[in-house]
């Protein structure tokens, strides 16, 4: 035999080539095979999920982590969706070895014979190997460590646990890894509710994710839609008229827009508490945090704020746009719009639009996501000087776009549960992805006329009362000559009348009478920061700091008995399997003030808001049981409102970041009550009028009037500041008055 291959060589080379080949192919793939890495990462798959958190009613109102992944046992995806995407990506999965030899083959001479990217024939095992443990990276060296892992693979589990694995955690652009976190990301939908069209289009993203993606190239996904549409008629797993009907029909893209959610605020509150408690394994262990938030009252408690800061905004004049860029004629325009929209994204529905166009009678304008839309009338005079390319801001307001621009305003709303300290809103600004910083917990503001309540409570537990007269005339202490709001002055008023017209004189006699040290301490006891609040009479008019979620808690120790609880957000954590990983404990709450103290204060507040400076609060929302007082500080620098029904406290603020004046006739009614009212109009939604109960011990009731036991009758506070009536004669009382 020896002799006849020496006779011939060329046979002997024919021969020994390909077996040197293939030995020299053994001993690689014996080197290669020894080096694989273990298959821990698959064989017990612990699927990196996001940081979610969810209102107490189960709405989703934040996710963190850089992998979107919703993970579904196989025996959950549907069976329409496991077979199409085998016929389109692995025909031959359930029989194959993990490689496909012949797909091999012919993708090894279409390599040889053309030119420009290479082909392959990658199973979805081979897929699964890649996108576990390699790179993407087209070269023969990889392609032979892809296939041996897949081997591999193949060994270790069987076909259902690869399928299982990879069809949560492939990659489907958009940051979504896996189909179920695809369907909700692109339609908003979950596996089972998608039609045929929609599983033909993410069945056709593995091939290339971000070319594909079709919030960002619809039109290339809708042709790769087609390509697959039509394997699957091939194969039988849809009819012709099905695949027709699915290209023919148009496509629900949920478009990748920057917005910000109803919560983003307390969202990242959570995290941040998140990521002290687990570390960075808070972003990949499927945790789900749920929050004491009430998903309606949220969201109401956002959009009234917007709502106000978008009618604030409105009475400012227009200060330009916010760029122009460089808008060529044609194709490059494309790219220098993707620019403008990129470095000026929507926030919310304050929506971004560029100029394209404008004569005398309309200005064409196109938004982030292509659509056109155009602007008439009076909103054409502010951009009659403006060029072609100015990034400017709209809103849709009714069937029509009018011309906007962004609130250089800020605020906050929080409602609190007064019973429990349960926060049921918090909304910490205008728009997260502007400004980060959380206004509620954070910002730092006069409370203005807000903080009377806190005076007139600390007179009422020395014996004060509602008809307790103090005198409203005007004072001057040294070179301060503080005035009422209103320009009026009386020679007295009683405790209700003078809180229910917020006026300052009085408030400022009652600092005088009790010393600022007493009412700064009395404010202490409601959670205030006493070291921020003034040691002189100028606290009378809240010239101090406070945070609105501070004068949330401290207003529910009215609504509730005159206890006082510490707001809370997290109600508990579980892990990705639903195991409780944390409960809350509630702060417990501790006596404040007295319950009789709240009660008669509470009755001052409920006058405010019938008859008072709060009035209209009880007008939007048609009840009787609500308590609260505006606050406006000087120059109209910070505008509050702050009040409670028996279940339901609230605090509203709204002023700039850097302190400056809203407007010489901003107030804290016009501006930050219609915010809590509607806030509230949610909240208190089914809700019986509820009027609070006086306490059974420590007050008495005369002639209409609750007065402290010990101080009823000649005991109670008759007047500050202001004289006796001089005494008459018996007889002399006795004679007609004189017309």
């Amino acid at each position: 035999m020896f002799k006849f291959f020496v006779q011939r060589p060329w046979l002997g080379a024919l021969v020994g080539l390909p077996l040197a080949a293939m030995l020299l192919g053994a001993i690689v793939a014996a080197i290669v095979w020894v080096q694989l890495p273990e298959l821990d990462t698959l064989t017990d798959y612990q699927p990196h999920q996001p940081l979610r958190v969810l209102s107490a009613d189960g709405q989703l109102i934040g996710e963190f982590g850089a992998e979107r992944r919703r993970f579904v046992p196989l025996k959950d995806i549907p069976k329409p969706m496991q077979d199409a995407l085998l016929a389109v990506e692995d025909s031959d999965f359930w029989t194959h070895s993990g490689i496909d030899l012949g797909g091999i083959a012919r993708a090894f001479l279409r390599n040889l014979t053309h030119r420009g990217p290479l082909h392959g024939a990658s199973t979805i095992t081979q897929q699964l190997a890649r996108d576990t443990y390699l790179t993407k990276e087209q070269r023969w060296t990889r392609k032979v460590v892809e296939g041996l892992l897949a081997l591999k693979i193949e060994r270790a589990l069987n076909k259902e646990q690869s399928l299982e694995i990879y069809m949560n955690q492939i990659y489907l652009g958009n940051r979504a890894y896996g189909f179920a976190a695809a369907a909700e990301r692109y339609f908003g939908k979950t596996l089972d509710k998608l039609n045929t069209g929609e599983i033909a289009l993410l069945i056709g993203l593995p091939k290339d994710p971000n070319k594909l993606n079709p919030a960002v190239y619809p039109e290339r996904a809708k042709r790769r839609q087609a390509v697959v549409l039509e394997r699957l008629a091939a194969v039988g797993l849809v009819t012709p008229e099905q695949a027709k009907a699915a290209r023919e029909q148009s496509l629900d893209i949920h478009r990748p827009r920057r917005l910000s959610g109803v919560a983003d605020h307390a969202a990242e509150q959570v995290r941040q508490e998140m990521l002290t408690r687990f570390g960075e394994e808070a972003y990949t262990r499927g945790l789900t945090v749920t929050t004491t938030l009430l998903y309606a009252e949220q969201a109401a408690a956002q959009e009234s704020l917007r709502h106000a800061l978008f009618e604030l905004e409105r009475r400012q004049p227009f200060r330009g746009p916010e760029a122009t860029v460089d808008l060529p004629e044609g194709e490059g325009a494309d790219d220098a719009l993707d620019a403008a929209f990129d470095a000026h994204p929507d926030l919310g529905e304050l929506r971004t639009a560029v100029l394209l166009a404008q004569d005398k009678n309309a200005a064409k304008l196109v938004l982030a996501d292509g659509e056109s839309i155009t602007l008439k009338g009076a909103a054409l005079r502010p951009l009659q000087a403006l060029k072609r390319g100015a990034v400017l801001r709209v809103l849709e307001s009714g069937k029509q776009w009018v011309l906007s621009q962004t609130p250089q305003a800020e605020g906050a709303v929080v409602t609190l549960d007064p019973a429990t300290g349960a926060i049921r809103a918090l909304v910490g600004g205008f728009d997260f992805t502007r400004n980060q910083f959380n206004s509620a917990t954070q910002a730092f503001r006069q409370p203005g006329s807000a903080f009377k309540p806190f005076v007139y409570s600390a007179l009422i537990e020395q014996g004060g009362w509602a008809g307790t007269l103090v005198s409203d005339e005007p004072i001057t202490v040294g070179d301060w000559s503080p005035r009422n709001y209103d320009g009026q002055y009386e020679e007295a008023l009683t405790l209700r009348q003078a809180l229910a017209r917020s006026k300052n004189m009085v408030t400022i006699r009652l600092v005088e009478a009790m010393g600022p040290q007493r009412v700064r301490a009395w404010a202490g006891k409601f959670g205030l920061d006493e070291e921020r609040q003034p040691l002189n009479l100028t606290i009378a008019l809240g010239t101090g700091a406070v945070t609105p979620l501070q004068m949330a808690q401290a207003y529910g120790v009215f609504a509730n008995g005159g206890q006082l609880n510490t707001g809370w957000l997290i109600q508990r954590v579980q892990d990705a399997q639903g195991a409780t990983l944390w409960q809350a404990d509630p702060p417990k709450p501790r006596q404040a003030i007295s319950a009789r103290n709240a009660f008669m204060t509470s009755q001052l507040l409920a006058a405010v808001a019938r008859e008072g400076t709060g009035a209209r609060a009880s007008s939007l929302l048609g009840r009787w049981d609500l308590h609260g007082k505006t606050g406006t500080t000087n120059d109209a620098i910070d505008a509050w409102f702050c009040g409670f029904q028996a279940t339901r406290v609230g605090a509203v603020w709204i002023g700039y970041p850097q302190p400056k004046s809203l407007g010489e006739r901003e107030t804290g009614g016009g501006l930050a009550l219609p915010v809590w009212a509607a806030t509230m109009a949610v909240a208190l939604k089914g809700q019986p009028n509820t009027q609070l109960a006086p306490p059974t011990d420590g007050l008495v009731q005369q002639d209409g009037n609750w007065f402290y036991s010990e101080y009823a009758g000649d005991m109670a506070i008759a007047r500050i500041g202001v004289a006796e009536p001089a005494a008459q004669p018996e007889d002399a009382a006795s004679e007609p008055q004189q017309p």
